[in-house]
């Protein structure tokens, strides 16, 4: 009866001790696959030494990573029975140094996560106060200080798919799990940690390349964006400022309930999708000529050519000069041969001479204003009359030699069409080409193999000259037809350029004057109108004008006056 009871008990312990290494294997799996579906950086460590813990039911443990410089930094530090928590997700900085591999060009063999990283082999210590080879007077230090014991260590060097060391995993102080009493960490316990270990470096080395990707992906798309900005130097910084207005105004819009923004809660990858697209916007216009993009005056071709009218102008003066000076030398010299034989005659001459001078001082000031109205139609603006092109083409019948001696129009059909341009210095042909950005913008992105997750740069990052009311371009697409994030870019977009202060055809707006024009966009249904009451309510405008406006540019703005904005 004894063997059997024996042998029965026996079959008790092993089925128990197996029921819990195969509760520790299916815990290891388990951590696996979170591991492999994690993308925070500081949850993965944590996840990593979290699970490595569990595992070994260590009091503590430190994750290390290793450094381009040769160190291991401290990621993760825990400390259950004295309530220590440091680094990963809970926002508490370690501020231990890091620790150097080498010391004076020597292996620093004698700190044993150092010896683990050099060596690449797990150290398994049963007692620290009882280990030779090793230098644990700064545990000793933190022991006493801590009243706390430091005894049993396991550290387990992390290593990639190419054998390459990453980092270590420093487990302290295994508990029975029972007794609770600190124990030695077991033959099982370090091959689950070394099991874990090498998850976790394959974990980590996907992450580092999937961030490393991004960081390079990032950087090609900035270039580009850097590149167009610096082809004109008058657009330089729009594709660095429109990326910034539209992560202010998503984020507004997230927090919002207004309309349909109460559905509107991106995650950090389609928050990433519409930075990345308002990165892009403007791609296109690497196609698209600088003559046109540099254009800051109506007249403007290889050169500014108000410059030959204005010539035109003093030659004007000089013809009329010349013709005065005549016909008034040829008054007097009739006057000097008759002045004496006919008195009454004389004095009719002095009123021709009056006329005269009176006419040609008439016709130098006509000519003088409208020099100076050909040179301010020729800088552009907001808006033209009706009076000022009728005034353009009554110029343009003026008469006038040439150096060659042939008399021509004073403006030629194609300056004149160019000085008629109601609003900004482009002609229609002109603006055509600046528009096919967005056509050239969308052909380019639809190439591209974005990942799922930046399926919509296409359309965001497409769609930003687009209005409410289908009267926008390239594809006359109206709101329902838009997402909310191309909405966004489309307000971005016009309010960078509205505030931007290094336009060619226009001064720097004031902060005020650039809201009015936005209000009165909405009201005519070009911009949305939910987005647009967004961005007044939670002052994106003010936080946005604060760090990239000219201080002179930021004046007092009062909501109640801005059209089509209830506060």
């Amino acid at each position: 009866m004894e063997i059997a009871t024996d042998t029965h008990d026996t079959v008790d312990k092993l089925r128990s001790r197996l029921n819990h290494l195969l509760e520790r294997i299916n815990r290891l799996n388990e951590i696996g696959v979170a591991l492999s579906n994690l993308r925070n950086a500081d949850l993965l460590l944590e996840t990593i030494l979290l699970g490595a813990k569990a595992l070994t039911n260590s009091d503590a443990g430190t994750l290390y990573t290793l450094t381009d410089h040769q160190t291991l930094k401290f990621q993760i530090l825990r400390t259950d029975s004295l309530n220590i928590a440091q680094g990963g997700t809970t926002g508490v900085a370690i501020k231990l140094p890091e620790l150097p591999l080498y010391r004076d060009g020597k292996p620093n063999l004698a700190m044993v996560a150092a010896y683990t990283a050099l060596k690449e082999q797990t150290v398994n210590i049963p007692d620290a106060y009882e280990a030779e080879g090793f230098d644990f007077s700064g545990m000793r230090a933190f022991d006493a200080a801590m009243k706390y014991r430091s005894k049993s260590f396991l550290v387990v060097p992390l290593k990639n798919h190419e054998n390459e060391l990453i980092g270590v995993l420093q487990l302290i102080n295994s508990k029975d799990t029972e007794t609770n009493e600190i124990k030695p960490f077991s033959a099982e316990d370090q091959q689950l940690a070394e099991s874990l270990a090498s998850q976790a470096a394959i974990a980590l080395t996907n992450q580092r390349l999937i961030s490393d990707l991004k960081k390079l992906f990032e950087a090609f798309i900035q270039t580009i964006a850097t590149a167009i900005d610096e082809k004109s130097p008058y657009t330089g910084g729009h594709g660095y400022r429109v990326p910034i207005l539209s992560e202010m105004i998503a984020r507004a819009a997230k927090e919002s309930e207004l309309g349909d923004l109460h559905d509107f809660n991106p995650t950090d990858d389609e928050m990433y999708e519409i930075r990345i697209a308002a990165w892009m916007h403007d791609c296109g216009k690497v196609v698209t000529p600088e003559y046109v993009v540099d254009k800051s005056t109506k007249l403007e071709t290889i050169y500014d050519r108000v410059h030959t009218v204005l010539t035109r102008f003093e030659v004007l003066k000089r013809d009329s000069e010349i013709a005065y000076l005549k016909e008034r030398f040829a008054l007097l010299s009739q006057v000097q041969s008759t002045v004496l034989s006919a008195p009454l005659w004389f004095s009719e001459h002095q009123e021709k001479l009056a006329r005269l001078e009176a006419d040609f001082h008439a016709r130098m000031q006509q000519l003088e204003a409208d020099r100076i109205f050909i040179k301010e139609c020729n800088i552009g603006g907001e808006y033209m009359s009706d009076e000022s092109l009728e005034r353009i083409k009554r110029i343009a019948q003026y008469r006038w030699v040439t150096p060659e001696g042939n008399e021509e129009p004073f403006l030629s059909e194609n300056e004149v069409y160019n000085l008629s341009i109601r609003k900004g210095t482009l002609t229609k042909e002109e603006r055509q080409v600046i528009n096919n950005h967005v056509t050239v913008t969308k052909k380019m992105l639809i190439k591209l193999p974005f990942p799922k997750s930046l399926r919509r740069v296409p359309e965001i990052a497409g769609s930003h000259h687009e209005t409410m009311n289908g009267t926008g371009y390239p594809d006359g697409l109206v709101r329902e037809q838009m997402s909310i994030p191309a909405r966004i870019m489309a307000i971005a977009d016009v309010f960078e350029a509205l505030t931007a202060s290094d336009r060619p055809y226009k001064p720097a707006k004031s902060l005020s004057a650039s809201l009015k024009i936005l209000g009165y966009m909405k009201k005519e249904h070009h911009i949305d109108p939910d987005l647009f009451d967004v961005f007044i309510r939670n002052k994106i405008y003010l936080q946005y004008a604060e760090k990239y406006l000219d201080p002179s540019q930021i004046d007092d703005v009062d909501e109640n006056n801005i059209p089509g904005y209830t506060p």
